[in-house]
């Protein structure tokens, strides 16, 4: 289906096959932000499931793979930078399709700012400028700096930012092997001075704590993995779009399973189940506790690993939310501006530079209420999340349904597969909803309204979207004329081109 360009600029289009599968599945990699996702998510864990922890994030990889089989199928015959929004379109309809992209637009303005705080906060820890941290004007000029400087990168090319990506993961692979070797040699030579256990293959039972423990444990793990589809948000400007992208996304969850079952095992083994759960809420001080204890004097090489991580995911994640603009507005879902691209760096500037400004201002103004309402924001980043992942895959068995009985493939990847993930997502949805009701379970501890704090912010994002996209179908009507589909019989033994 070829999409309607922006009127002003009908022959400037995004720069096509400027970067590889490499360059994909490295940015999948890095939109998760792993080590830094890691040290937020290991203490919560381990205090929920124990020594399971390594099991339950297991666990949390199979809706992430089944949803990424969605995404792979539904890209080839879509090649559209906008993923979820143009494929619900495509199947459910307009206002289905509308809300899946306002989803993944706000996901990125929630975590930008957050993401380089954490950046700049342990870029500083490495340096030994620990002072820095605890002041926050400085540490909050910082990360607005680090912000502007990373959406600069992805207006300047997507090459620029492939490049800079690269050099990112092998740093932060680089480092986080160091640590697992360094840490797993010290449990079996019994120097940890922590409580160490040595590994075992029971770990990997994600039943092993009991189903409340895993069902919170899975809460937690299931968004570990968010980000990997970044790969496929710049399907427009990947060498081989109809499948490239898809594969980037599929490798992308296969590489962070065993990134994260590796750090899982060594941090585990060395400093035992008491240590991890008593410091759970205290991310920073345990990799930096960890980072001294396990490597010594060369305990930056953690801290670099965790603010690499997090440098590149800030970049990372505001590719998502600007394609979905950008692609949003070239269908008239959003004003035209919305859907500028330069002329001299093939990238959509206008979105991105709006995303950006709108996570800062949201950065700077969460912060001024507290802290706790920072990580409140975050928290309510999963029933975004959930959403339109689970929405994708209930649309690529719609899209699909004329051709799931035609071989046992078509069954299970393309419809069996996305339905199920979408289903434990959703299971996972409403399990975040009954939790966050209870103001207690907050970071903040208070209620806002009776509720806590991140569903009051996860229901305020969705009635404003829900308002906007009202606002819009009564000002152009134009998108709303777009009729659900299935997958044409041609399209699906040869996938399309994008515009073909």
């Amino acid at each position: 289906m070829a999409h309607d360009r922006v009127r002003d600029e009908p022959d400037v289009g995004l720069r096509p096959n400027a970067i590889g599968f490499v360059d994909a599945l490295v940015i999948g990699l890095n939109a998760t932000s792993p080590a830094y996702s890691l040290a937020a998510v290991i203490g919560p864990i381990v205090a929920l499931v124990g020594i399971y922890a390594p099991g339950v994030m297991f666990a949390s990889f199979v809706p992430m793979l089944l949803i990424a089989s969605a995404f792979y199928y539904l890209n080839k015959v879509d090649q559209d930078c906008g993923t979820t929004f143009s494929w619900v379109t495509r199947a459910m309809g307009p206002w289905a399709g509308w809300l899946g992209g306002w989803a993944i637009t706000m996901t990125g303005v929630l975590v930008v700012g957050s993401l380089a705080d954490v950046a700049v906060s342990f870029t500083l820890l490495a340096v030994g400028l620990d002072g820095w941290v605890e002041n926050d004007v400085v540490r909050q000029l910082l990360t607005v700096l680090l912000i502007i400087v990373m959406t600069a990168v992805c207006v300047i090319g997507t090459e620029l930012s492939a490049k800079v990506q690269n050099a990112l993961i092998l740093l932060q692979v680089a480092f986080l092997l160091v640590f697992v070797v360094v840490a797993l040699y010290r449990v079996y030579a019994g120097t940890t001075g922590f409580d160490s256990i040595e590994p075992a293959a029971d770990w990997l039972n994600p039943f092993g704590a009991g189903g409340a423990a895993l069902t919170g444990g899975l809460l937690l793990g299931v968004f570990i993995y968010w980000g990997w589809e970044s790969a496929v948000n710049l399907t427009e400007e990947t060498e081989d779009s109809a499948s490239a992208p898809g594969r980037a996304g599929l490798w992308s969850t296969v590489v962070l399973l065993v990134t994260y079952l590796s750090v899982a095992f060594a941090v585990v083994a060395f400093a035992g189940t008491a240590f991890l759960a008593e410091n759970a809420g205290e991310e920073e001080f345990v990799f930096a506790q960890l980072a001294g204890d396990v490597l010594g004097g060369w305990d930056w090489i953690l801290l670099l690993a965790v603010a690499t991580s997090a440098i590149a995911s800030t970049q990372t994640t505001i590719i998502p939310a600007s394609r979905t603009a950008l692609s949003m507005a070239r269908r008239q879902a959003l004003p035209q501006h919305f859907g500028h691209i330069s002329p001299r760096f093939r990238t959509p500037d206008v979105s991105t530079w709006w995303v950006a400004g709108i996570a800062i201002a949201w950065y700077v103004v969460v912060n001024q209420i507290s802290t706790n309402a920072l990580f409140d924001s975050l928290t309510a980043l999963s029933l975004l999340i959930a959403f339109y992942y689970a929405l994708t895959g209930v649309a690529c068995a719609v899209y699909y349904r004329r051709h799931l009985t035609e071989s046992v493939r078509n069954f299970l990847l393309i419809g069996l597969g996305p339905v199920v993930g979408a289903g434990l997502l959703t299971w996972l949805l409403v399990r975040s909803i009954i939790d966050m009701s209870d103001p207690a379970n907050s970071y903040s501890g208070t209620s806002w309204f009776g509720l806590g704090p991140p569903l009051v912010i996860g229901i305020v994002i969705s009635l404003i979207g829900v308002v906007l996209m009202v606002v819009w179908r009564l000002r152009d009507a134009v998108f709303w004329q777009e009729r659900p589909g299935v997958a044409d019989p041609d399209l699906v033994r040869a996938p399309s081109r994008k515009g073909s």
